[in-house]
């Protein structure tokens, strides 16, 4: 079948790849459509030392078990489903976890893939397929909120106005923040007002902001979102990338700031707002590829200031 992996340093469609056979609990999922995420670059650039099949945001059909011929998205995370961690319904931190696409597990970016049923969400008909592979990174922006629980709605800044940051800012404007949106590709977001957010300059003001997001997945974002930052405010950093930060954080003991790490969500209130129409993501997708044609896509999504490159599935291979 065919399937795009990164392996020997560099990425390749192959149409020779075996289709997966899934291990008890598993069922296969043919994709349908795809999406290519900043991680999926950074792993191309050595992040975690992944080798396989790249790619975790998918909506496909279920091939058999309980959701046999419904559309599906899944969670990312496959735990143990035995530890703490999993008993708790947290198998994002189950210290023995594979990651789709990310960590020891082979990924969206192919005909067919393995995912366990119990991680299998039904996608309602309302949501369309291109739509439904934002549930992965929309849930991301969503567990930002259910971290933060009760804290006060006030001015709220995302830095970062791609794909991710683009979602978090229109999460927490729904949430009841004053949504605040700065980054350097500012470009057709006029749309984005009408969800409650406000585009600021490049230069946000400094020591203003109750909660700040930084998605920007560098030194530099994570450096403004620090100063930005008031005291006692909330700092969440959402981004990793494959290099490590030299940040001074003086200013965070100084002011008091919390810093919190976010990173997956629960999918199902990712779903309800896209059902709800809660959320626009479709002026976020630049472009679409079928899987034959990844290598032009993921080429096309490495571009400065490009937004989503949907893979579509409906392609055949060997």
């Amino acid at each position: 079948m065919l399937a795009f992996v990164f392996d020997e340093g560099r990425t390749r469609l192959r149409r020779d790849y075996p289709r997966p056979d899934p291990p008890p609990g598993f069922v296969r999922v043919r994709m349908l459509a795809a999406g290519i995420c900043n991680t999926d670059l950074e792993i191309a650039r050595g992040y975690m030392g992944f080798c396989g099949v790249l790619g975790h945001e998918f909506v496909g059909e279920a091939l058999e078990g309980s959701f046999m011929g419904r559309r599906v998205v899944g969670g990312i995370n496959f735990g143990c489903n035995v530890c703490e961690w999993c008993r708790r319904g947290m198998s994002r931190h189950c210290p023995t976890r594979s990651v789709l696409g990310i960590k020891g597990a082979d990924g969206a970016f192919a005909e067919e893939l393995v995912v366990p049923e119990r991680n299998l969400l039904a996608v309602p008909d309302r949501v369309s397929d291109e739509h439904a592979v934002f549930v992965e990174p929309l849930a991301a922006a969503c567990e930002i909120v259910e971290q933060l629980g009760d804290v006060e709605r006030g001015p709220a800044l995302t830095l970062g106005a791609g794909k991710l940051g683009s979602l978090v800012a229109q999460v927490l404007a729904v949430a009841g923040f004053a949504s605040d949106l700065v980054g350097r590709h500012m470009e057709n977001l006029d749309w984005i007002a009408q969800i409650g957010v406000r585009r600021v300059g490049e230069r946000p003001d400094r020591d203003h902001y109750g909660l700040v997001v930084d998605a920007t997945g560098t030194s530099e974002g994570l450096k403004t979102a620090i100063a930005c930052t008031k005291p006692r405010g909330h700092l969440v950093l959402k981004t990793t990338v494959a290099g490590a930060h030299q940040v001074d954080l003086a200013p965070v003991v100084i002011n008091e700031i919390s810093v919190v790490g976010s990173r997956c969500g629960r999918f199902e209130p990712a779903l309800d707002l896209l059902a709800g129409g809660r959320i626009s993501v479709a002026p976020l997708i630049d472009a679409r590829y079928p899987l034959a044609e990844i290598d032009e896509g993921f080429a096309h999504a490495s571009r400065r200031g490009v937004r989503k490159v949907i893979i579509r599935g409906d392609c055949r291979g060997t």
